[in-house]
């Protein structure tokens, strides 16, 4: 079995910070004073220019016609650049402090440009004069969203200081004071012509929606100041109103999607969630960023979800085929619960809490289901202690109230921290990994004693039982994996191959190999019966904690200490198992296979060892020329595309030669014409050949040379 990286979900790391974007024609602004455009579809820079700003950009907006971009800078003063003609039009003095805030008016006939800085107004500036004309005030706090009504003739502004503010742009004066009582980050607008009576919006008046610090989306009426609707964030409890300024749930942008009807929201914790109106549910919802990845596992009737545990006090529930995601609040702990907790999900995909126990004294480190029928559950913890809890049967349908459950047994296990726990294939054997340095094995019934396994000088990390051998393997922090029999507790192998720690440990193709991760950032592929590593996979930059396989094996999820998941698909164990089976071939002189699997794995350079022990061999010439043409047509095709890149080579220059020769003298043209790109190989062939016929012929005349030479000094010779 292999696996080959599918996708990755990672945090970005960047080389210079982005201090504001815009998605229009996608513009960035970094702290190095440099504005770059981009092709996103293209995922490439087409230019860069010098924001001329003495201190970074903080914020930037294009005009309705993309055209014409914004930047508002630290240092008090905004620029006006046409994209286009690629040239700076404006330079708008008079902001005091940071210009956080920069919106053009709808209406490009007017000319306008709105702005706030730190002194809490908000400025109008006349782009045909490049002055101020009038400053709007009445926030006590940092404006932070600006929405116009369709004829402009309106504005309303969102602040800090618990209030959305209805202005009449002819009068430049208030309408209205709406009191949000919490920070908005955000207000758009709601489109006038849809029909939002699901959300309590009666009447043709403006209405508006605001995003801020309680994680709650509102519903406003500007005529009479009225909240008509709340949408709290999808599976989450209520905000503590004293805390909820420091809530990571807290929304921190609102964005219309006018084409499609949908509002965007972004949360303090970087997760962005997609709206649909009219009705303002959750349609899908994107996590941006995972801290710490902890532990990961596969969810669903065919594996189309999985759950990610980080160091966030929420659970993430990512669907395989969309990336969306749902965040399950529950635990109040980072990190760790002193509580495990059973979910459920429903047909269409979503999670939902229905039991949860309480009796730890300290955070639990691991949990375990049984296999044949979701009727208990075992926790350990770092109380040193092993608890077995049943489930309620049946379980409860959503939307009742949560089960609590009660710990059937409770076994004090071991003399320290109780790292893993794992239920054997058939609910009868429980297995525990200490920090202790030991695994144990108990009899679920009683949880009775029945065996104790030392040998590993550090702590356990993690023990998982083989799907279909009496064996237990164990990884631990010497960097080593064992494998135990569970009827006498000795140990029958042991793999050394991590630099450090191993976390954690799987068996996959049907218990004959093993899959380990450790804390130097490798997944390593064993295979048992011969102790080989096979495969070392290096995909991620920091521990890998978490580790699962799919129930039909062809998948594998890796999540680590840098932040990214990773799903990795069969292929590539497929393709280690197949190197083994080359070098096979090659011992006992199966050239041909050997060669034909070297080009299903499309790799160059194996072929081209294939080639060389073809060569080497005394009658070499005709083996070549024997297994050359016994390949198809497409595997001839392949063979030419690898000739014309060894001949760029001059090691391998000699290798190309000869299978150029065989190929051009054996094959017709008509038949050579007919491989895909044949042209653009033979074309590519011409000058490096020529080069290397000249090599050859300075080679020659200086071995000609040395020849006469020697002859000169050594006449008797």
């Amino acid at each position: 079995m292999s696996f080959s990286c599918l996708s990755a979900v990672s945090a970005l790391i960047q080389t210079e910070v982005v201090s504001a974007v815009s998605l229009q024609v996608l513009v960035t602004a970094s702290r190095a004073l440099l504005l770059k455009q981009w092709d996103w579809k293209q995922e490439k820079c087409t230019r860069s220019w010098r924001a001329i700003h003495n201190v970074p950009v903080a914020s930037m907006t294009f005009d309705c016609t993309s055209t014409l971009l914004a930047t508002g800078g630290c240092d008090g003063t905004i620029k006006l650049w046409d994209v286009v003609k690629q040239y700076c039009t404006h330079n708008l003095k008079g902001s005091s402090g940071v210009v956080h805030l920069v919106e053009f008016h709808p209406d490009i006939s007017r000319l306008q440009l709105f702005s706030s800085s730190v002194d809490c107004g908000i400025r109008i500036w006349d782009l045909r004069t490049s002055k101020c004309i009038c400053v709007l005030e009445s926030h006590y706090s940092a404006v932070t969203s600006l929405a116009f009504s369709p004829d402009g003739q309106t504005l309303i502004s969102s602040g800090r200081d618990k209030i959305c503010s209805v202005w009449d742009l002819k009068k430049k004066a208030v309408k209205r004071t709406v009191p949000v009582y919490e920070a908005v980050e955000g207000v758009v607008l709601l489109p006038g012509k849809s029909d939002y009576s699901q959300m309590g919006v009666k009447g043709e008046g403006l209405h508006f929606v605001t995003a801020g610090s309680k994680g709650v989306l509102r519903v406003w009426d500007s005529s009479s100041a009225r909240c008509v609707f709340t949408q709290m964030l999808p599976d989450a409890p209520a905000l503590n109103t004293e805390e909820a300024d420091l809530d990571p749930r807290s929304l921190m942008q609102l964005l219309p999607m006018p084409r499609s009807n949908r509002l965007v929201t972004v949360t303090a914790e970087h997760n962005i969630l997609i709206y649909q109106m009219p009705a303002l549910t959750v349609q899908q919802q994107f996590v941006g960023y995972n801290d710490d990845i902890l532990d990961v596992k596969f969810l669903g009737k065919d594996d189309t979800h999985i759950v990610v545990a980080t160091n966030s006090s929420q659970l993430k529930v990512f669907e395989l085929a969309t990336n969306s995601c749902q965040i399950l609040y529950g635990h109040t702990d980072s990190e760790r619960t002193a509580s495990p907790t059973f979910g459920k999900m429903t047909f269409i995909g979503r999670v939902h809490c229905v039991a949860q126990g309480s009796g730890h004294s300290n955070a639990v480190g691991s949990v375990a289901c049984s296999r044949l029928k979701k009727a208990f559950l075992v926790s350990g913890s770092q109380d040193c202690t092993i608890k077995v809890w049943d489930l309620p049967d049946p379980l409860p349908d959503v939307g009742c109230d949560v089960m609590l459950m009660t710990a059937r047994l409770t076994e004090k296990a071991h003399d320290k921290d109780v790292n893993s726990v794992t239920i054997s294939p058939n609910d009868k054997l429980l297995a525990s990994g200490s920090q202790d340095r030991t695994a144990k094995l108990w009899s679920l019934a009683d949880m009775s004693l029945l065996g104790v396994f030392r040998g590993h000088s550090r702590g356990i990390w993690c023990v998982q039982f083989s799907p279909v051998d009496q064996v237990l393997a164990t990884a631990s922090a010497d960097g080593s994996i064992k494998i135990w029999s569970i009827q006498d507790f000795s140990c029958l192998r042991t793999f050394e191959g991590h630099d450090a720690s191993v976390l954690k440990v799987i068996f996959v193709s049907r218990g004959t190999q093993l899959v380990s991760s450790g804390s130097d950032g490798l997944v390593k592929l064993w295979t048992i019966k011969t102790n080989e590593c096979v495969k070392t996979f290096d995909a991620h930059q920091d521990k890998v904690w978490a580790l699962h396989a799919s129930s039909k094996d062809d998948l594998m999820v890796t999540g680590s200490a840098d932040s990214t998941i990773t799903l990795w698909k069969e292929c590539e164990m497929k393709q280690s198992k197949l190197q083994q089976e080359l070098s096979n071939l090659l011992h006992e002189k199966k050239y041909l296979k050997a060669l034909g699997i070297a080009i299903s794995l499309d790799q160059p350079h194996t072929a081209l060892r294939v080639i060389r022990e073809i060569r080497q061999q005394e009658d070499g010439i005709q083996e070549l020329e024997k297994t050359l043409l016994k390949l198809r047509q497409d595997q001839k095709e392949s063979v030419l595309r690898y000739s014309v890149v060894w001949n760029t080579n001059s090691r391998s220059c000699l290798d190309a030669q000869a299978v150029l020769q065989v190929l051009l003298t054996h094959l017709i043209p008509e038949e050579i014409l007919q491989y895909q790109g044949t042209r653009t190989h033979l074309e590519g062939l011409i000058p490096y050949t020529e080069r290397h016929m000249q090599r050859i012929g300075r080679l020659l005349q200086a071995s000609i040379f040395y020849v006469h030479s020697f002859k000169n000094c050594f006449p008797c010779h």
